[in-house]
């Protein structure tokens, strides 16, 4: 479980610090700057969720096989 928590955490943080310095380095105007934020924000959610979604998918399959042998 340790293995999981520790590539979320790492996902999450690359996908701030990738985010911040897409913002800080990219000309835009403050809306699109902040709709832009706003939409990498809801795809690094999203990806999170799929992730934790397969892990969980693939731990209780394991889980099953282990607890009908």
């Amino acid at each position: 479980m340790g293995k999981i928590m520790g590539f979320l955490a790492g996902a999450v943080c690359g996908a701030l610090v990738g985010g911040v310095t897409a913002l800080l380095l990219t000309p835009a105007s403050g809306p699109e700057l902040i709709q832009s934020a706003e939409e990498r924000w809801q795809m690094t959610l999203s990806e999170a969720r799929q992730a934790r979604d397969e892990k969980r998918r693939e731990l209780e399959t394991q889980y099953r096989m282990e607890t009908h042998n």
